[in-house]
């Protein structure tokens, strides 16, 4: 069953250093971009990451030092990766926990101004998870009876991940929506108004932290009482895309006040 689409999604997936979204660096990026009238765009780029990447993560992705050596850095690819998936929403296996978070960072760090307030982000692999609970080497045995062969290269996984979501609406036709803002949301771990977690939203829809001291608290008031607490947080070790969560919470607040 083919995607119905009102505009261009953006399969991607990430190879990187590691998996901490706030520290690592991407070493390989494959976009595949489906537009609604079924038309493909695809790209691949190597991504010098600026740092060794570890031995126990090249034994995952074969990704070596020598092999991104004179390949550009993702500051310098970053203009071109956001061109193509500027205006569209995107998809991944993982995504929302992981390639989404790491290529906000990226993008941040490379000084454009990422947001995802008017994308919706699909999720294949939470989608697997609440019906099958698989991994995407299974994922893709099940749903398109064929072996996945070069799996943790970015190309094969972005491919393989468009062809599980077109066979998981075959499959659960009838009980999940041909419609990437309902499968956006059924995708949706949990109400988060960051991609890591450290800002979520409660009954009221209001900005809450969801760790430390102020867990559970609204974070427009910890700003007004603890003022001092915007400047640990920015100086500590989360990552960027949060602190800018954090940054426009407190510009409302003070947007408000001046009204």
């Amino acid at each position: 069953m083919e995607l119905k689409l009102t505009k261009p999604i953006c399969f991607f997936d990430l190879e990187a250093t590691g998996t901490n979204v706030a520290k690592d660096r991407i070493v390989e990026i494959s976009i595949l971009k489906i537009f609604p009238n079924g038309n493909k765009e695809s790209k691949t780029w190597l991504v010098n990451p600026g740092v060794p990447i570890p031995k126990e993560v090249v034994a995952v992705h074969g990704i070596t030092d020598e092999k991104v050596a004179n390949e550009p850095t993702f500051a310098e690819l970053a203009s071109k990766v956001y061109e193509m998936i500027k205006g569209c929403d995107v998809a991944g296996y993982n995504s929302n926990r992981y390639d989404i978070p790491l290529l906000a960072e990226e993008m941040l760090r490379a000084g454009i101004d990422f947001d995802m307030k008017n994308m919706l982000a699909v999720d294949v692999q939470t989608i697997f998870h609440k019906m099958e609970q698989r991994t995407l080497s299974a994922a893709y045995k099940f749903y398109c009876g064929k072996t996945l062969e070069g799996a943790h290269s970015a190309s094969v996984d972005t491919e393989a991940t468009y062809e599980v979501l077109k066979s998981q609406l075959d499959h659960y036709e009838g009980e999940i929506q041909n419609d990437v803002k309902w499968l956006s949301e059924f995708s949706s771990r949990k109400n988060c108004a960051d991609f890591a977690g450290f800002i979520s939203y409660n009954k009221k829809g209001q900005e809450v932290f969801s760790f430390g001291k102020h867990k559970g608290k609204c974070v427009e008031d910890i700003l007004e009482q603890e003022p001092g607490y915007f400047g640990w947080f920015q100086n500590a070790d989360f990552p960027l895309y949060t602190k800018k969560v954090l940054t426009s919470i407190k510009l409302r607040k003070l947007n408000t006040k001046l009204k």
